[in-house]
């Protein structure tokens, strides 16, 4: 049975890696800020009591990493440990957001992988091998959206990262990927950071590129948790949103009207 560790797994694609890799047979290990885990979880380790952890870790703290990786291999072997935890942006020009905000960002989406992965790959170095995985997003392909700047600048650094880790790790049993979801209908995209109503959502070009290409975590989950379990390569990236289904989307594109934000 694998056992696979989530950062900021109490709530959307997290969340919904979790659910699939429990219908697939694994134990998960899940984590978040909170010190007691919230509903979602729960519900979860009602369903599978014996495969269903949960350990609060606070990404941006090197410490609270080390001990989320001691606690959880506690319960054994660590096959997977995916870096998921993430941080939004207010939607705005660099220059208009405060500098607390910039900080928090930086620290869970970049510092926050950076110390997981070294975590991870120390741990499982120790083990004799397992696989970490890093959530690619925004601004890995290098793609310039305005009012998102600070946060695609992390998750461009991520995948320079990623790969540089994975070269450092060829022809060990340690290996590093890439998850690339795509756009998910989650707070990320729904909310601010402050948990209210993000104003992207009013923007009619993106309200429209969004029902042609998103799509809700629980359909990019049930894809990318099989290819995860069955990876054996070093530098993995698994993408969801491939070009044949992105053109195919364009294509089909006044049949996607309002179909995940009216």
């Amino acid at each position: 049975m694998q056992h696979i560790v989530i950062t900021g797994s109490t709530r959307g694609i997290g969340l919904c890696l979790a659910a699939e890799f429990l219908k697939a047979g694994c134990r998960v290990t899940l984590s978040g800020r909170g010190e007691t885990p919230p509903e979602t979880v729960r519900a979860l380790a009602d369903a599978h009591p014996d495969r269903v952890r949960y350990i609060p870790c606070d990404v941006r703290q090197a410490e609270k990493l080390e001990i989320l990786w001691h606690e959880a291999a506690r319960w054994g072997r660590i096959d997977h440990w995916i870096n998921n935890a993430g941080r939004n942006a207010p939607y705005e020009p660099v220059a208009d957001t405060d500098p607390r905000c910039a900080d928090e960002v930086l620290d869970t989406n970049l510092r926050g992988v950076i110390h997981g992965s070294r975590v991870a790959v120390r741990g499982m170095r120790a083990q004799g091998g397992g696989q970490v995985w890093n959530m690619e997003g925004l601004g890995s392909d290098n793609r310039i959206q305005k009012g998102t700047v600070l946060y695609a600048t992390t998750k461009h650094a991520l995948t320079y990262f990623s790969r540089g880790l994975a070269a450092e790790l060829a022809g060990t049993d340690v290996r590093v990927g890439r998850l690339a979801p795509g756009m998910m209908l989650t707070d990320f995209i729904t909310k601010t950071p402050e948990g209210e109503a993000s104003p992207v959502i009013r923007d009619p070009a993106f309200r429209w590129i969004f029902n042609v290409l998103g799509d809700r975590p629980e359909t990019v989950a049930a894809y990318l948790v099989p290819r995860i379990l069955a990876n054996r390569r070093q530098n993995r990236r698994i993408r969801w949103l491939s070009t044949g289904k992105v053109l195919g989307r364009f294509l089909m594109a006044p049949f996607r009207r309002g179909r995940l934000l009216p």
